[in-house]
């Protein structure tokens, strides 16, 4: 952290009083992400060992602010150690915005109008600063051309089509994969492709959409980044809304550039297509191949969406290979189970003491995981952390930072993480987790709140957390 912490008072002039790892919020990037915070004052600091995706991030967001538009401020920046300091945009993203605005299908005027906010954003990225972008700086591809597309398809040949055991036949997929490219790259594609635009990149503040993530842009087609956000799998947009939207934004680009709307749509669900097969080859590769099942949990939506695009869209090209194994997919009871039960699972997150009673188990289902958190370091030895607990910002400075302690919590993660998802796919309903140190003060309660905050959020999941000896003492 000395580096981040090193950036921030660069630019402050004063040190940062806490640097937090953001737990959870990784994705499948790579990177390590960390709040910093000192006098009121706030910064996200990165560190990334990628050089040429770090510089694609860092240019891109100087021009995209050259041009007024709303991404974060670059503070400070070490190119050469993989590190840099950004604006912080706080933690409510569109998707947990609209998670939190919606009943089924039943979405809130607020949500509906902060994806209107959204779309009608995305032609400046594409247009008005696509225009003068330097596209040189573009990692890997300097365009979403046959290269960028292959891979794409690959992706999703050998990370989805083969780990999920779908039959196909090779020769006849990769015909198709060739005419696919063929047929989308007949689009115009001199447009800025943000390349990820979705609902976890784009973050409100004061009901303004901010906009992240963008380090993957290069030149492409218009159809990518809209389709990327209205097909977002765990965002589940309607049908009707989806469509409203997509007439939104092209009312919208009808003020940058001449548009013809058939013309746009001929092309539009090729790089539906091309956009859901990418996705699933992410959730393969992070799901299926690393292991990380809450990835997986997204496929079922995605089965969702090419189940309406099979009974609703017919592509002006033939895709027969392509289109018989996105069938097999669809049809897959094995995929659609990957979705979380309709019975909510109960997480119950517990700390507590050794020197005292282990939490008991309510549920009867037998204790779930006991963790002993006493091979980490102990702020409790020190006078200073005596009157504190875990849940103080001087034991989560303390705690946090430590590369111990974020191992520990790594390997928490993935066996939490595995637990849920299948218990969930069993229909459970409940799972204890419980962290245990010596006072049951600092260690277990920083540990569980982390579970907690990691866990939060997830569809089907409801997270209930005691701190046994914090009740004893009214804390």
């Amino acid at each position: 952290m000395n580096l981040l912490e090193r950036l921030f008072e660069q630019r402050f002039h004063y040190a940062p009083e806490s640097a937090v790892p953001l737990q959870g919020q990784l994705g499948g990037s790579g990177r390590a992400i960390v709040r910093l915070s000192g006098r009121g004052v706030t910064a996200i600091g990165v560190l990334h060992a990628v050089r040429e995706e770090n510089l694609a991030f860092l240019e891109f967001s100087r021009h995209f602010r050259q041009h007024g538009l709303p991404v974060p401020e670059i503070y400070a920046q070490d190119l050469e150690a993989g590190a840099y300091l950004e604006e912080d945009l706080g933690d409510t993203t569109l998707f947990d915005f609209l998670g939190a605005h919606r009943s089924g299908d039943a979405i809130a005027p607020e949500a509906v109008e902060a994806y209107r906010k959204t779309v009608a954003a995305l032609p400046r990225f594409q247009v008005e600063a696509g225009r003068d972008l330097d596209y040189s700086v573009c990692y890997p591809r300097a365009s979403f051309d046959s290269q960028s597309i292959a891979w794409d398809l690959n992706y999703f040949k050998y990370y989805f089509l083969r780990l999920a055991g779908v039959p196909f036949n090779e020769q006849a997929l990769e015909d198709d994969f060739g005419a696919l490219t063929r047929f989308l790259l007949a689009a115009p594609h001199d447009f800025f492709l943000y390349r990820d635009f979705q609902s976890r990149n784009v973050m409100l503040r004061e009901g303004k959409p901010w906009f992240v993530d963008y380090q993957g842009g290069r030149k492409g087609a218009l159809q990518y980044d809209i389709a990327s956000l209205l097909y977002d799998a765990k965002a589940n947009l309607p049908p009707k809304l989806r469509q409203e939207l997509l007439d939104h934004y092209l009312d919208c680009l009808a003020a940058y550039i001449p548009v013809d709307r058939a013309a746009f749509l001929d092309h539009y669900y090729a790089y539906v297509y091309v956009r859901i097969l990418q996705a699933l080859g992410a959730y393969g590769f992070r799901g299926f191949y690393e292991r990380k099942p809450h990835f997986l949990e997204s496929v079922p939506f995605a089965l969702q969406n090419l189940r309406w695009l099979a009974g609703h869209v017919k592509l002006p090209i033939a895709l027969p290979a392509l289109l018989e194994a996105l069938d097999r997919i669809a049809a897959s009871e094995k995929l659609q189970s990957l979705a979380p039960s309709s019975t909510p699972l109960t997480v119950r997150i517990f700390s507590f003491s050794f020197h005292r009673e282990m939490p008991r188990d309510p549920s009867g289902n037998g204790g779930g995981f006991v963790f002993d958190a006493r091979s980490l370091p102990n702020p409790g030895r020190e006078e200073r952390f005596r009157a504190f607990n875990g849940k103080d910002q001087c034991v989560i400075d303390y705690l946090a930072p430590d590369p111990r302690v974020r191992q520990y919590l790594e390997h928490v993660f993935s066996l939490a993480d595995m637990s849920v998802a299948e218990y969930q796919r069993r229909g459970f309903a409940n799972l204890m987790i419980s962290f245990g140190c010596t006072g049951g003060q600092h260690r277990s309660v920083y540990l569980a709140e982390q579970l907690a905050q990691h866990l939060r959020g997830r569809a089907g999941l409801q997270i209930e957390v005691r701190h046994i000896e914090q009740e004893k003492i009214g804390r």
